[in-house]
């Protein structure tokens, strides 16, 4: 079992800044996929941010140029710098893990998410 604690969320104005911070805890594995997934009401989880398997990082359209994502892997962490902050991005941010053994995957594990609310 993997355990992933968020923290970092709340409510900006528009065009302020938040940082995320995701630490990993349990049965952590070399190679693993980390990154941020967000949704919201009535939409499907989508991905924000993700290190892959390539060792780099896909981001979604909507924040590239505004959203960094970075790692730890000495402390099993990663963070999201969410800058020039939209209305859009609010959602609530959900921390993602998926577990490889080599090339095959394993499990996948979701923190319990944290509220980003963005005002106008």
């Amino acid at each position: 079992q993997v355990q992933l604690a968020e923290s970092g969320g709340g409510l900006v104005q528009a065009g302020e800044s938040l940082r995320l911070l995701c630490r990993a805890s349990g049965d952590i594995v070399p190679v693993n996929v980390m990154g941020w997934y967000r949704q919201t009401p009535g939409k499907e989880r989508e991905l924000v941010a993700e290190f892959n398997l390539q060792y780099s990082i896909d981001y979604a359209d909507s924040v590239k140029g505004r959203f960094t994502i970075s790692r730890d892997n000495t402390k099993d962490t990663v963070s999201l710098q969410m800058n020039n902050l939209k209305p859009e991005d609010t959602a609530v941010y959900f921390c993602y893990y998926h577990t490889y053994y080599g090339i095959h995957p394993g499990p996948e594990y979701w923190g319990q998410g944290t509220q980003v609310t963005v005002s106008a």
